[in-house]
């Protein structure tokens, strides 16, 4: 697939702490975006996927469809996450685990996302919740 046909609007993304925790970016659009994170590596003493590891997993995809809307706005638009909330309701211990965040709002100084983290099995881990300021050139 050629750059002009990836559905990301600034490829590549996995760099940084994206690429230790092994985050896979698979789309964003401003409406939405997907991601996959393995399990192993990002674990607890106790051996479950560490509550940090999901929250990075959540930022991760909602900021990076959140600069998707900013720069729908204006080319040099950017966002920034401002709050983060997390309620993990179930634990993994192995596999990979997908992230999905879908726009709850875009304007245009605020992006809030929901970001729902799902086991391979489809069962939900983790729910959260981003706000972003979005920030364009005046």
């Amino acid at each position: 697939m050629s750059d002009a046909d990836d559905p990301r609007p600034y490829p590549p993304l996995e760099v940084g702490l994206i690429a230790r925790m092994g985050i896979s970016i698979m789309t964003v659009t401003p409406d939405s975006a997907v991601g996959t994170m393995p399990v192993e590596g990002n674990t607890q003493p106790a051996g479950l996927l560490h509550g940090g590891a999901s929250g990075v997993l959540a930022e991760t995809l909602a900021s990076v469809a959140a600069d998707a809307h900013a720069k729908s706005i204006h080319p040099d638009g950017v966002a920034m996450g401002v709050d983060l909330n997390i309620t993990h309701v179930r634990g993994a211990r192995e596999g990979i685990v997908t992230g999905t965040a879908t726009a709850l709002h875009l304007g245009r100084t605020i992006a809030a996302y929901r970001i729902d983290v799902t086991d391979e099995d489809g069962a939900l881990l983790a729910s959260a919740r981003l706000t972003c300021a979005v920030r364009t050139p005046r």
